[in-house]
């Protein structure tokens, strides 16, 4: 059955009397409350949220990665990022979602910081023990200035909001909470891996395998790209090349017989895209195999 697609959440949904709001702070409890402390699965488009779990914790779900988390913990949610929580009762803190435009442009200047936005954090009660109050003050002075309404008020917003993902892309840089981030990567990668391997043969496009995750292609690619070194498309390709190289190498089918497995409709359009990848024709590459000039494929 196929998964239901996650919710796209955008933060001016609650606030419809603050309509121009450059971005939105609330308690957790807010939304904890008022959905019996589970939040379905969904993510935000061109929006990065901001979470400091404060007292309590929660259950966290990240590209279908979970993770269980005590206070404190904090976590930074890239647009994409497919995330769901179950929070215990009662528990507390607050979350910033910020237009991820505005944050890409005030790092602009800094290209290894930006990368970092790109990419989920969980920051844990070990790694926070340290920064806890920098966190919490971080969060309290923008809740505070957004509940007011004094000039300047867009304008301050914006900058508390760049000293906030500025704490969370420190942290990121400082390589200790690496181990969350990379198991959050990693799990992505690897269930890709897997449905490269079931629908290979017959899904070539994208589109099916992010759909498949919950995440836009963008970000499957990204992620990708900082695990593997290529980007999600390389991988689909790569994976369709080993298998034309096997059959070639191991098997009598024909050119045409071995683009139809593989799910193209044309074989020219096989053989050009084998050429492409390998720098010889399907028949080329066959021959050489034959004559001892080229190395079979790995199995």
């Amino acid at each position: 059955m196929k998964p239901p697609a996650p919710i796209a959440v955008a933060f001016r949904e609650v606030r419809h009397f603050m309509p121009d709001d450059c971005l939105h702070w609330e308690p957790m409890d807010v939304r904890g409350v008022l959905h019996d402390w589970t939040i379905p699965a969904h993510r935000h488009e061109g929006l990065h949220q901001f979470q400091l779990i404060e007292r309590g914790g929660a259950e966290a779900v990240m590209n279908g990665a979970r993770h269980g988390l005590a206070a404190p913990a904090a976590l930074m949610i890239p647009p994409g990022t497919v995330h769901a929580f179950h929070y215990r009762p009662g528990s507390a803190g607050s979350q910033v979602t910020v237009p991820t435009a505005l944050l890409k442009a005030a790092f602009s200047s800094a290209p290894a910081l930006a990368s970092l936005l790109d990419v989920p954090l969980i920051i844990g009660p070990e790694e926070l023990a340290q920064e806890t109050g920098r966190a919490a003050s971080l969060f309290d002075g923008l809740g505070a200035e957004f509940a007011r309404a004094e000039p300047g008020r867009t304008e301050v917003l914006k900058a508390h909001a760049i000293l906030l993902a500025t704490w969370f892309l420190r942290q990121a840089s400082s390589g200790e909470p690496a181990h969350a981030r990379q198991a959050v990567r990693d799990t992505l990668v690897q269930r890709y891996r897997a449905l490269l391997e079931l629908h290979f043969r017959r899904e070539h496009a994208l589109a099916f395998f992010a759909a498949a995750l919950q995440v836009t292609p963008d970000h499957l690619s990204r992620i990708c790209r900082a695990v593997c070194g290529l980007s999600a498309l390389d991988m689909l390709h790569d994976r369709l090349v080993r298998e034309a190289r096997r059959q070639l190498a191991a098997t009598d089918a024909t050119v045409a017989g071995i683009a139809q497995d593989l799910g193209f409709s044309d074989a020219a359009y096989f053989s050009r895209f084998f050429s492409r990848r390998t720098g010889l024709s399907p028949q080329a590459y066959r021959g050489s195999l034959q004559q001892g000039r080229a190395v079979p494929p790995d199995a």
